[in-house]
């Protein structure tokens, strides 16, 4: 079985095959990573389960995310993190960790405990993406020894292509920036 078909999503989520391609490599990084800590079986299963729902919802209608997500101010692109941590939240799940981790994934939360910094970094750091592929890999391989060093770099990397875009920096963000700088 590949990685792809052992991912295991909900019944409601809205995922396309290269999305669900991008959660199985999210997902194995994660895995990799919580063996090479030797984190406790409850932190890496947090972890795990984060990385299957971050993007649970990444291809569902802007009306679907918006029937979840009540705050007008965000904007159609970051609303399927919120929306897949209100979905999780109404079916039960409990845990603070996944639901902030995979709520604020795509713009960071400085208030995050280290589920949120993983997923945070593996999203950014997973190979299938094609920018920096060699620095992205040295990040990857180093987390295990430097897992605060390598966040500070990803928080580092994530907010200068932002403010290179023009992108906006959602208080999240630049409460996370503060939190590591």
């Amino acid at each position: 079985m590949s990685g792809v078909d052992s991912i295991e999503l909900p019944a409601w989520a809205r995922v396309n095959e290269k999305r669900r391609a991008h959660i199985a490599r999210v997902t194995a990084l994660l895995d990799r990573w919580a063996a090479e800590l030797h984190i406790s079986h409850d932190e890496a299963r947090a972890w795990h389960d984060a990385g299957v729902l971050h993007d649970a919802l990444r291809d569902a209608p802007e009306t679907e995310l918006r029937a979840l997500v009540h705050d007008g101010s965000l904007p159609t692109q970051i609303l399927h993190g919120p929306a897949a941590a209100e979905r999780l939240a109404r079916a039960g799940e409990g845990r603070v960790e996944v639901l902030e981790a995979i709520r604020w994934h795509t713009v960071g939360n400085g208030a995050w405990a280290r589920t949120g910094r993983a997923l945070y970094m593996a999203d950014f750091l997973e190979p299938g993406r094609s920018f920096a592929r060699a620095d992205r890999a040295f990040l990857a391989s180093h987390l295990a020894h430097d897992f605060n060093g390598v966040f500070r770099q990803v928080v580092r990397h994530r907010l200068e292509w932002s403010l290179r875009e023009g992108n906006r920096l959602y208080p999240e963000t630049v409460s996370l920036w503060n939190d590591v700088a």
